[in-house]
């Protein structure tokens, strides 16, 4: 497989961190350039009328700059940083088809059962709708139980 574009998408928890390492590994002996992403979604709001209350919408600034000190684990590897805003699968998917990205490579927190019914699971429906290949990535188990 040859690509000249590997799409990394961040949520910046210590599960992506075997992603962006495997990701940064396989863009260097590629010769591909990194898209590193973080898709932020859009702020909810609870209730109506009188009883709404908003949730805060996120800093902008802080989100950028939390964004750019993600970085391929080797220096050499060429990166470009994109902030999103929308439902994180909806966006990965629609830049990985907008950029011509060959491939994807994303950490899962391999949830499962309950959890991951109610939580739902962005790799999963990224793997479902991408118009590449997708390579997930499963956290160690002692990130899973916090122990890392």
């Amino acid at each position: 497989m040859k690509a000249q574009k590997i799409l990394y998408p961040t949520d910046f928890s210590e599960a992506g961190q075997h992603a962006l390492s495997l990701a940064t590994s396989l863009a260097r002996d590629m010769g591909a350039t990194l898209i590193i992403a973080h898709v932020e979604e859009p702020p909810m709001a609870y209730g109506g009328g009188e009883m709404y209350y908003g949730v805060e919408p996120p800093n902008h600034e802080e989100l950028r700059t939390n964004l750019d000190a993600v970085a391929p684990t080797d220096p050499g590897v060429p990166c470009v940083h994109k902030l999103l805003i929308g439902d994180p699968a909806e966006a990965i998917v629609q830049l990985a088809d907008a950029d011509h990205v060959d491939l994807i490579v994303m950490g899962t927190h391999g949830r499962t059962g309950l959890t991951r019914l109610l939580m739902g699971s962005v790799a999963e429906a990224v793997v479902r709708r991408a118009p590449c290949p997708v390579l997930t990535v499963r956290q160690a188990a002692g990130v899973a139980a916090g122990l890392a």
